[in-house]
C-alpha cells in the first residue's frame, strides 16, 4: 500500500479501535455499510439530467465530497481486515480491464466484455 493510504488506514484503524469498535467492524458490516453510503451518494445524482450531475453547486459539491469520502473511508477499513492491498488490487483489475476491453474493439461503445 502506498504511503499516504497506508497512513489514513493506520489512522482509521486507530479511530475504531480507541472507541471499541473493531467489534463491529467485521469485512460484513463494513461492505453494508459501504453499500449506504454508496446509496447516499446516488441520492445527490437522483432526477438530475447528464449535464446537471457534471455542474453542482459548491455546497453540494462539498456534500458529494463528504459521501466519497465516506465510500473510500469504508474501501479502505474493509481491505484492512481482509489484508487485501487495495492499490494492488486496483492496479491488477485496471490490466484485467486492459485486456477484457481492448480499444480497438469498444471504443465508443459501452457493450459489456461478453457483447462484442
Amino acid at each position: 500500500m502506498t504511503g499516504e493510504v497506508a497512513e489514513l488506514q493506520a489512522r482509521l484503524k486507530a479511530f475504531a479501535r480507541v472507541r471499541e469498535w473493531e467489534q463491529f467492524h467485521s469485512p460484513k458490516n463494513l461492505s453494508m455499510a459501504l453499500i449506504a453510503e454508496a446509496a447516499e451518494l446516488i441520492e445527490h445524482f437522483q432526477w438530475l439530467s447528464q449535464d446537471e450531475s457534471k455542474s453542482l453547486t459548491p455546497d453540494k459539491l462539498d456534500e458529494v465530497a463528504l459521501e466519497l469520502a465516506d465510500i473510500f473511508i469504508f474501501l479502505l477499513r474493509i481491505s484492512d481486515e481482509l489484508g487485501i492491498d487495495l492499490m494492488a488490487s486496483a492496479q491488477r483489475k485496471i490490466e484485467i480491464n486492459e485486456q477484457r476491453y481492448p480499444v480497438d474493439k469498444v471504443r465508443g461503445s459501452a457493450r459489456k466484455h461478453n457483447e462484442y
